[in-house]
This record gives C-alpha cells, sequence and structure tokens, in this order.
C-alpha cells in the first residue's frame, strides 16, 4: 500500500506562517545567486573539473525594521505575543520558532515550507539539522514518499540526501545543482568528537584539500532544526555557526529557548481540532505485599442484557498433581473462591457479594473490594509484565473487532528493556520470556474470540498464525546476525537513545508494510532506546515493559501513536465526524491509571506555560478577530467589554484568571450573552477568551475499562424507525452549474464598492550611539537608543521592481480559471485597479477574499442534488458504539434506538429527556456520525430523526443545533452554508421520495421542536 497526503488547512497555515516573515523579499534572479565553487587544490591534468558554478540563497534584502515588521504581522493574526526585537544569535540573525504538537505533521510542514520559500523567493540550499540518527532516519523517509504529492502541486522535486563524511561528492552536487536541495544531518556528524565526525572541519585529501563546511557554507542554506531543544548544548551550538546561515527555522513540540515564535499548534490545539488521537489508558494498580494475600486479579466486568454482570477474575488454583496454577476465569454472585481453588486457604472467605459495573468494582463477603485493574496480593514483576501483556493484546482486539470492516490495520507495541526477554538465543525455539508468554495469552483470548459468529473479521483471524502476528525490530550485531541490545548514549541530549542506523533503517523500511492486512503481524516489540524510530500512524496500543523512570516523561511514551491513522488504500481517517470515534490510543500502563494520567496532564500542562494566563484589558487590547469579512482589531475600548464582561458572570476571578464556571457554562452551551458592542462577533470572542489558559481546559484522558457496550434495542427493530430509516437513507451526489459571466458581473460590482487597500507604511527610525559593541555582543545593555519614530505612507510601491502575476495569484486563491479571473479584473474600475500598484500583496489578498464571497453566495443558489443508487449499510449504526465515554451517558432510555445517548452539552441532555418522555414520539435516534450529507463546504452530520405517532403530523425533524437561545446562536459562514445546502437536499428527497413526510429544520430546544409538529 501506499500512504496518501493531502493539502490541510492547518499545516497551510504553519507554513504560511514562515512565507509571510519574508514578504517583500523579491524573488532571487539568477545572478544573485550564481558563484564559482571552490575548486580547492585539484589534482595535476584534472583541474578543469573544478571550474563549475555554484547557485546559492539569495541575501536578504530586508532591513531588521522590515523583517520585525512582518514578524509582527504574523503574530497577530495568530494573537501571539508580540516580538519587540529580531532574537538574534552567533548561529543567524534570523531565528523563528514554529511549534507543533507531536503527530501533527511537522516533518511534512517543514518540506512543504522549503518548496513555498523556493516558489516564492528562489531560495534553493535546505540543511535539515535533527538530533538523532532516529529521526535523520525518519526525515529521509517522508522525503521520499512525499516526492510524488510535492511534484503534483510544485511540479518539481526536492534532490535530497543525508550527510556521509566518506561520500563528499555529494556536496559538489548540492553546490551545483540549480533546483530545490537538501542535505540531512544530525548533530552527531558536526558536533561529536570521533575522527570521523571531525572530517567535516578538516582539509582532506580525498575533497582537494578542502574542508567539508566550507563548501556547505559557501550556499549560505536556511537550516532547519527539527526538534531543537535537544540541540542546545555548547558544542553543537559553536558548531553550528560553521554553516553561516541565511536563517534558522526551528521546529518542535517542546521549544526550551523561545527566539521569534511566529507559529503555535500545541497539545490542546491538536486535541480541541482532532489532528492526533485521543488517549485512553489501562491501569494497573498493586495493591497489598507480595507473599501476604491471596492472588487476585480484577480485569474486566462484562455486561449483557441477558444475565447479570460477571466478572473476569485471575486467581490460583490447584491441581490434581498438586501443582499450583493462576486460571482466568468468570464469576457471579455467590461464587466462593475457596471451593473454585479447590480448597486453597488463602481464599476462605472470599465469597462474590456484588459486582456492580457501573462502579466497576467486586465485592466479597469478608469485605475485600477490588476495582477493575487491580491486581492484590503475591505480584512480582512477571506477573505485572503478564497482565500487561495480556490487556495490551486484549485491548488489541477491542480494536480490531471494530476498525477491520473499515480496512484499518490495528498495530500494538511493546516496548522492552532487553532483548533477551523476547528473543534467547539459548533456548532452543530462541524464544524469550515475553514473546512465549505473549503466544499463551494470545492463544487464550484469540479462543474466546473465534467463539463468536463467523464473519469476514473471524477468517481473517484464523488465517493468521499466532506465531507469526509478533515480531521483534532491534538493534543487529553485524558479526553474528543476531539482535542485541542497542548502544545507547549515556549522557547528553539523546541519553538513553541509540543510534544504530541498521535498527532504524529495518523499522522504517517496515513502516508502509505493517500497514497492510495481508502482512499478519500485527504485535511489535522494540527495545525502548528505539522509540524515536517508530513513526507509524496504526499503532493503536502502547504497552511499556520496563520500569518507569525520570528520563522519559508520560508525554514521551504516547508521543509514538498520536498520529491519525490510514486504511487499506492510504487515506488518512481524519473526517472531523468520526477521527476520535476511530482514532483511540490506549496506553497500557504499570501503574495505576490515576497516577499514569496525573503524570501525562502534568507533563502536557507544563508544556503549555507559554500561553497566557491572565485576562484583563491589556492582553485583550490589540489582538485580531478573524471574520468573513476581513480581520478586526481589538481596540482598548472593546478590549474593557471583554474584561467587564467576564467580572460581571463570575468568569474571572480577583487575579484575572478564567473560571471554572466559564468553562462549564461554554460547554453546556448557557454563556451569558454578550454586551451587544461584541455580538456582531461574538464567535472570534469566545475563540479570543479561550486562547487564555486555565487547567479546566485541558482535555479528558480516558480510562480504557470504564466504556461499556451501548447495544441497539428493540426500537431499532420497529416498523416506524425502519419507515423512517428507509425514507432518509438517501445519498446524493451535488453540482453547482452556475454562469461564469454571471460571476464575472457579481464580483466586479462587489469588489468596486468594497476593494480598498491601505497604502504600504515604512518607519523611520533615528538614534545614537551610547556604547563600544564588542565581539561577543554589546556591553551594559543597548548600543544605540532610540530617538524618535516617524512613520510615513508610500504612495508608490516599494514592490515597483517585483514582477507579480496577478491573474495567476488570483486565480489560484479563489480556484476559478485565468480566464474568469481576467474578466473579473479587466471589468472593475480604473480608480479600484490602480490601488494594486500602491499595495500589491494587499490588493491581491482582498480580491481574492471579495470574490471567494460572490462565489460562496452563488454555491447556494445554483446548488443542486441529485440522488443516486447507493444508500447507506446498517452497520453505520454499530461502527465505534462499542467503546464510548459513558460519563456522558444518562440514565437507561426508552424511546431511544440504543440504551443511552452520549450527549455533548446540558442543553442536549435535557433535549434528550424530554424527547425521551414525550407520549407522542414513537422512536428517535442521535444519527451516527457516518451519516453524511455531501455539501460543497465539507460533509454535514445532522443531529437527530425523529418518528412521531399516528395522528401527530407525521414528520421527521433533524435538529442541527441545540444551543441556548436561537437568538445567541453562534454559526460560522461555513455551517450557515451546510444548514443551506442539507435544506437543499431534503428538499429534493421530498420531492422525489416523500413528499410533506421529511422536514429538515433547525431548532433550539423539544419545545420549539413541538411547535413545528403541531
Amino acid at each position: 500500500m501506499k500512504l496518501k497526503f493531502k493539502t490541510q488547512a492547518y499545516q497551510t497555515a504553519a507554513v504560511q506562517a514562515v512565507v509571510d516573515c519574508f514578504r517583500g523579499q523579491p524573488p532571487a534572479s539568477a545572478e544573485a545567486i550564481s558563484y564559482r565553487i571552490d575548486p580547492g587544490k585539484a589534482k595535476k591534468g584534472v583541474e578543469d573539473l573544478f571550474t563549475e558554478s555554484g547557485f546559492k540563497n539569495a541575501e536578504l534584502k530586508l532591513g531588521d525594521i522590515a523583517l520585525l515588521q512582518n514578524i509582527v504581522r504574523v503574530q497577530n493574526q495568530q494573537n501571539l505575543p508580540q516580538s519587540s526585537e529580531l532574537v538574534k544569535t552567533k548561529v543567524s540573525k534570523v531565528n523563528l520558532d514554529i511549534e507543533m504538537e507531536t503527530g501533527t505533521g511537522k516533518t511534512y510542514c517543514y518540506i512543504k515550507t522549503i518548496f513555498e520559500l523556493n516558489k516564492q523567493y528562489g531560495w534553493s540550499k535546505f540543511i535539515i539539522v535533527v538530533p538523532s540518527i532516529a529521526i535523520r532516519e525518519g526525515v529521509a523517509k517522508s522525503l521520499e514518499i512525499t516526492a510524488e504529492h510535492f511534484l503534483e502541486t510544485y511540479h518539481k522535486k526536492v534532490r535530497f540526501f543525508i550527510y556521509n563524511s566518506k561520500q563528499l561528492h555529494q556536496l559538489e552536487s548540492f553546490s551545483s545543482d540549480a533546483g530545490v536541495n537538501v542535505m540531512v544531518i544530525n548533530v552527531q556528524a558536526f558536533a561529536a568528537r570521533g575522527a570521523d565526525n571531525r572530517r567535516i572541519y578538516e582539509e582532506l585529501d580525498d575533497f582537494q584539500s578542502r574542508r567539508p563546511i566550507d563548501v556547505i557554507s559557501a550556499n549560505r542554506p536556511i537550516l532547519i532544526l527539527d526538534e531543537p531543544q535537544k540541540m542546545e548544548g555548547a558544542a553543537t551550538l559553536k558548531s553550528l555557526e560553521e554553516f553561516k546561515a541565511l536563517m534558522v527555522l526551528r521546529y518542535s513540540a517542546t521549544h526550551k529557548t523561545t527566539h521569534n515564535k511566529i507559529h503555535r499548534l500545541d497539545a490542546l490545539d491538536a486535541y480541541n481540532q482532532k489532528l492526533v488521537k485521543k488517549i485512553a489508558v489501562r491501569g494497573i494498580s498493586v495493591k497489598g505485599l507480595a507473599g501476604t494475600n491471596a492472588y487476585l486479579y480484577l480485569q474486566s466486568i462484562d455486561i449483557s442484557t441477558k444475565k447479570p454482570p460477571e466478572a473476569r477474575v485471575e486467581f490460583e488454583q490447584k491441581l490434581k498433581s498438586g501443582e499450583i496454577k493462576r486460571v482466568l476465569r468468570k464469576l457471579g454472585k455467590t461464587d466462593n473462591l475457596f471451593d473454585l481453588s479447590n480448597g486453597l486457604d488463602q481464599y476462605r472467605g472470599y465469597v462474590v457479594s456484588d459486582i456492580n459495573a457501573n462502579t466497576d468494582t467486586l465485592s466479597f463477603t469478608n469485605g475485600v473490594e477490588l476495582f477493575v485493574g487491580e491486581v492484590d496480593g503475591d505480584v512480582n514483576e512477571a506477573a505485572l509484565r503478564r497482565i500487561q501483556i495480556r490487556e495490551a493484546i486484549k485491548a488489541h482486539f477491542d480494536k480490531e473487532l471494530t476498525l477491520f470492516p473499515h480496512g484499518i490495520k490495528v498495530l500494538t507495541l511493546f516496548f522492552i528493556d532487553e532483548v533477551a526477554k523476547y528473543r534467547d538465543y539459548a533456548a532452543a525455539d530462541q524464544k524469550g520470556d515475553y514473546a512465549r508468554i505473549f503466544e499463551e495469552e494470545y492463544s487464550q483470548y484469540l479462543n474466546e474470540v473465534l467463539n463468536l459468529d463467523e464473519t469476514p473479521y473471524i477468517k481473517y483471524l484464523k488465517d493468521i498464525d499466532p506465531a507469526k502476528t509478533h515480531e521483534g525490530y532491534f538493534s543487529i550485531d553485524k558479526k553474528t546476525k543476531r539482535d542485541v541490545d542497542p548502544a545507547v548514549a549515556a549522557r547528553g541530549e539523546n541519553a538513553g537513545l541509540s543510534d544504530d542506523v541498521d535498527a532504524y533503517d529495518l523499522i522504517l523500511k517496515q513502516k508502509e508494510r505493517l500497514l497492510s492486512l495481508q502482512e499478519p503481524v500485527r504485535f511489535i516489540f522494540s527495545h525502548s532506546a528505539l522509540r524515536e524510530g517508530w513513526d507509524n500512524p496504526n499503532v493503536f496500543v502502547i504497552c511499556a515493559l520496563k520500569h518507569s523512570d525520570n528520563t522519559i516523561s508520560r508525554r514521551q511514551e504516547v508521543g509514538r501513536g498520536l498520529r491519525l491513522s490510514v486504511n487499506q488504500t492510504g487515506d488518512r481517517m481524519d473526517h472531523p465526524a468520526i477521527v476520535h470515534d476511530v482514532n483511540v490510543l490506549t496506553v497500557v500502563a504499570s501503574e495505576s491509571y490515576k497516577d499514569f494520567v496525573s503524570a501525562l496532564q502534568k507533563d502536557i500542562s507544563e508544556s503549555l506555560s507559554a500561553r497566557p494566563k491572565v485576562a484583563d484589558e491589556a492582553y485583550f487590547t490589540g489582538k485580531v478577530l478573524k471574520t468573513a469579512t476581513g480581520d478586526v482589531e481589538v481596540t482598548p475600548q472593546l478590549a474593557k467589554h471583554i474584561y467587564k464582561y467576564l467580572l460581571r458572570n463570575d468568569y474571572s476571578d480577583d487575579t484575572d484568571c478564567i473560571t471554572g464556571s466559564y468553562h462549564e457554562a461554554k460547554k453546556k452551551g448557557t454563556l451569558a450573552p454578550l454586551p451587544q458592542e461584541l455580538q456582531a462577533h461574538a464567535e472570534q470572542v469566545y475563540q479570543l477568551i479561550d486562547s487564555v489558559f486555565s487547567d479546566r481546559q485541558m482535555f479528558g484522558i480516558g480510562d480504557d475499562r470504564r466504556p461499556k457496550k451501548n447495544p441497539l434495542n428493540s426500537n431499532f427493530d420497529k416498523q416506524e424507525f425502519k419507515e423512517l430509516w428507509n425514507r432518509i437513507n438517501r445519498k446524493a451526489a451535488y453540482s453547482v452549474d452556475f454562469d461564469s459571466a454571471e460571476l464575472v458581473s457579481k464580483a466586479v460590482t462587489e469588489l468596486d464598492k468594497s476593494l480598498r487597500v491601505t497604502p504600504l507604511q515604512y518607519t523611520i527610525q533615528t538614534g545614537e550611539q551610547t556604547a563600544l559593541v564588542t565581539y561577543d555582543g554589546l556591553k551594559d545593555g543597548e548600543a544605540f537608543v532610540l530617538r524618535a519614530t516617524q512613520t510615513e505612507k508610500n504612495v508608490h510601491s516599494i514592490h515597483s521592481t517585483v514582477k507579480y502575476d496577478l491573474i495567476g495569484k488570483v486565480a489560484e486563491g479563489t480556484q476559478l480559471t485565468r480566464r474568469t479571473t481576467a474578466d473579473i479584473l479587466k471589468g472593475i474600475s480604473v480608480a479600484v485597479f490602480t490601488q494594486f500598484r500602491t499595495n500589491p500583496e494587499s490588493f491581491i489578498a482582498e480580491a481574492v477574499r471579495l470574490i471567494n464571497e460572490q462565489k460562496a453566495t452563488m454555491i447556494i443558489e445554483h446548488l443542486a442534488y441529485d440522488p443516486v443508487e447507493d444508500k447507506f449499510d446498517l452497520d453505520i449504526f454499530t461502527t465505534g458504539q462499542t467503546k464510548q465515554d459513558f460519563s456522558k451517558a444518562g440514565d437507561k432510555l426508552k424511546r431511544h434506538i440504543y440504551d443511552y445517548v452520549i450527549t455533548d452539552s446540558g442543553i442536549e441532555r435535557d433535549f434528550v429527556k424530554e424527547l425521551d418522555t414525550c407520549t407522542e414520539v414513537v422512536v428517535y435516534a442521535k444519527l451516527p456520525r457516518g451519516f453524511l450529507i455531501p455539501t460543497p463546504v465539507g460533509d454535514y452530520n445532522p443531529d437527530w430523526a425523529v418518528s412521531f405517532k399516528e395522528g401527530t403530523v407525521k414528520h421527521v425533524y433533524f435538529v442541527a443545533e441545540t444551543k441556548g437561545s436561537m437568538s445567541s446562536m453562534v454559526l460560522s459562514e461555513i455551517e450557515k452554508t451546510k444548514i443551506k445546502c442539507t435544506r437543499k437536499f431534503f428538499d429534493e428527497i421530498n420531492r422525489r421520495y416523500a413528499p410533506e413526510n421529511v422536514k429538515y429544520e433547525v431548532v433550539n430546544s423539544f419545545g420549539k421542536l413541538m411547535e413545528l409538529v403541531k
């Protein structure tokens, strides 16, 4: 199979943030970048081979003031803290920080940034610097598998190579090639003490007596630092100076040293935008002391509609031979462990008194109580590891049962600290303890699963040999060809990690093959030191069979499994309606759920320390509200309104921190209405308030054992629901067929009316020197003191020497043909078009925005749906239902097709209560997230389908929003367009299949729904 890539808005935003920092930099000319490569001391007779030209990066033409203004503009667009100066280092005068959470594709982003910087400004020489061989191999793999994707967009490929001190001829090509060139290098290759690592600084006979670093630095490369926080040692930073970088772009989820930060996508953003997997934990809590209590492990509590809850418990049992063996059995109420253990004295008095599925507890008559995941009694390390392996296998099967029908391969990753525990060459079968335990536990659980009804999934399992479904990936001894423990760095930024290239190479070569259901390997054992080499999107279960230590944070432990999964065709499972139903990472911890989650949330909270925490007037003033009609700056007066709104409603406390009552009200949909002055931009104001961090914003980390099954009940089989489903179960294709001439006319009218371009401004600052400057920097503060600042408007563009493809830029931004774009631009008045000379970039941006608004209006006017024969399968009602967070579920329901409804707000819970108790309702359903209506602005998932009794006007109603009041309902432009499209969809369905019987409405309460019914 082949991984697919697509353009995503959040990644484009990260790329654009970098590109916009250099707005005004003219595209490089061939003359500006051509130079003669140093031939070195060539051997006699071959001098002519070394007289070729090289192509370096053009120098920055922007001054410090222009650069800083661009950076501040980018920061304002994202409401990031504004930089007061360019943060210069000895490595470069331009240092940009891009913060991106693990799993969101930062490697993809900086590769795309390379293409964009080349496209916009002509820069072509890039060096990606990484802290370890693991990341180096991963970057090289990413450059390889994204090549065709970027070729489609940019019509060119990157020439890339991994720096090798024994293959220095690649530096000649890097310098002489005029295309986009990328060198990938790990810090050990230039900042370590070994002889091979020092070659980069030495005059080498096999390199015409040149120093490799001189040939590299002559290109004025752009440095991209991947995980820069691991490259902050003095030796590394000193070595980086030698590259003479044009600029440094730093990409990380956890920056330690801050420079000019221009983009932020942190852990909270990534989770809220559904860009990474949800996290669930199976904790194992040890009670009692070894050898002092009867051994008991409560694995789970199983519920069923046909019988009372049962507890799945492991305990010891005496065999006829006298041997003591641990067995896993299901227990019911009144079961006696003394009898079941065949008379072991330690179990006297252990009679089951209660099995509580709500609290996940098992109680005995002697007062002993166990929670799911707790193990009591004689618990040594071997027992703990067996439990972890068992739980990982169970979690794997649970996920596979749900995801297999959708073509999603599930992988489980075990990290171990010693190869011999998995592969023991002294044993006849070469299996270590963990391999043996795995096969025992896997076979036992597999037998249970195979008792299910015959399905394609069961057939798939039967075809897999248990011995071939697990594999180990370790370092390989080059002499013996056997797996060995890898050599691990003992100190420095990479302490605890391996530099074994063979191990990483093997893992990465299997990346795409492992995603195929044809490949039997589903369970992977790898050494803990190789953890950074793992980057497979379909890792759904992670289990660390090792002692926890302080060198690895919980956040690092889960990082390998955060990427969103892909199916068998390589498509990423990232549709907003289902992304967190499908993408849930389970961590099987060797500690209690509470302890693991507490440590993980502490790690995440600390990573968010750079977020603002005080919501005062000063914070809100000057921030930007992004609206459909353009950006709105928060004036001091608007900032005061926001601040007073928070105070008046107790949404902020005496220290100006956001309170829990704000987040609770927002979750329930009961926020107090904003002042009149703010209501026009309500959605943006709430987003601005949410940018102030409080611990109440932290996303939940679920207990993987808590979710229970939510089976379809008898309501699903009712004739009324079948009739309802037959009426709405229609798919349709849409078309938007509007006249280009009409669009041209409307766009011209709107551009003439609304296109206004602000003239470029330039700042003149004067100052005087007050101190001497040393080589190392400034003495006692600044060398210059600013005396005056003057701002002027420039009515003539400073870009007059830059040639713009105006038609091409507008066509690209509006997705229109060049012909239609040209017709629009030709039609606008001379007075409006003249503004292009004043500020070309602003003119293009505003023109694109205004034309797109006219397009959106015409989409609705010219949209048509054409029903097709295809319908939704019934399995959309069962997909994702086995694993849900029941903390949001209320009481068992009477009229819903499931026993429970998982609601998103207090208003929605109230709606369900009234809906379920209404005697006029026969049956209703909260529609599954797979029920999607296509629209030109994205798929739409209606919430509810309701069928009423005969005698009532028999309708089916969909409720798109269930908010506090219709007047305070805040819908984005996209939501409004989706709703309008959905109305057209159901109008067409009614016209063709069910006249007058299917109705779509947006309501805010059950009362409003009944008004429409009556």
